[in-house]
């Protein structure tokens, strides 16, 4: 059913049948109006204000973000904390399980999967091939994550061989077994390839085992972030508890 459009507007349907016109006016940040308003109390809200004084001894805290508010995305128990000393905390509790993406291509999915690797705290980030990647995708919480990179296959390898990780790759390739029925092992590291490409052959060479995702539809791929979520959630179910310290 065709419908008018008016310029600067978007129509929503009520319940009842008829339109409404939906203003897109938005302010410099990109946010509606409602968003901003003081007055408005459905508007959105980042984060906390500044910390009500006499402020807590902690060094962990710190006075900047106290004085001004903590607008940073972190969960409550690290409001107003210190940068350093959130890595710290993070630190004595990392899961023993790493993840690796190739990096040939300048990826754009790598920030989506650095994300999700702080979700699930692992232990490292490994970024192999290019030095470069999509950060703005992260939403910085590479900050509080340790990110390695690898110029080339064979230094990746090494260095989890030295660290006693069991590299186990993620696609969808001939040789792969179901990852729902796999059971990984606890100190591993999950590597994922480049979106379209995947794994190159030098990879999955150099893994210890290769998983993939079942999948139900037409597609031939899941998207490398998605894929990533879902695989370390698999990892996390079986040796989430067991990993923290």
């Amino acid at each position: 059913m065709a419908r008018a459009q008016e310029a600067g507007s978007q129509w929503f349907r009520l319940p009842w049948g008829a339109v409404q016109p939906v203003s897109e006016s938005r302010d410099k940040g990109g946010r509606p109006p409602s968003a901003t308003s003081p007055d408005d109390p459905t508007a959105a809200s980042v984060g906390v204000g500044p910390h009500p004084k006499p402020w807590p001894d902690d060094p962990r805290l710190d006075p900047d973000l106290m004085a001004e508010g903590d607008r940073r995305n972190v969960i409550d128990r690290y409001r107003y904390w210190r940068l350093d000393a959130i890595v710290a905390d993070l630190d004595s509790r990392r899961h023993p399980l790493h993840v690796a993406i190739q990096n040939w291509e300048h990826d754009f999915n790598i920030g989506s999967i650095v994300r999700t690797a702080n979700a699930f705290n692992v232990a490292t980030v490994h970024i192999l091939g290019r030095r470069r990647w999509n950060r703005r995708g992260a939403m910085v919480t590479d900050r509080y994550l340790h990110v390695e990179h690898h110029a080339n296959v064979a230094a990746f390898f090494s260095a989890l061989a030295d660290a006693g990780v069991v590299p186990i790759g993620v696609d969808n390739l001939p040789g792969s077994v179901p990852l729902e029925t796999t059971e990984l092992p606890q100190h591993c590291c999950l590597v994922f390839g480049s979106e379209g490409p995947g794994l190159t052959d030098e990879v999955v060479d150099g893994c210890a085992g290769l998983v993939s995702i079942t999948q139900y539809g037409s597609t031939r791929s899941l998207n490398a972030g998605a894929a990533a979520a879902i695989a370390m959630y698999h990892w996390a179910r079986r040796w989430g508890d067991a990993g923290r310290g």
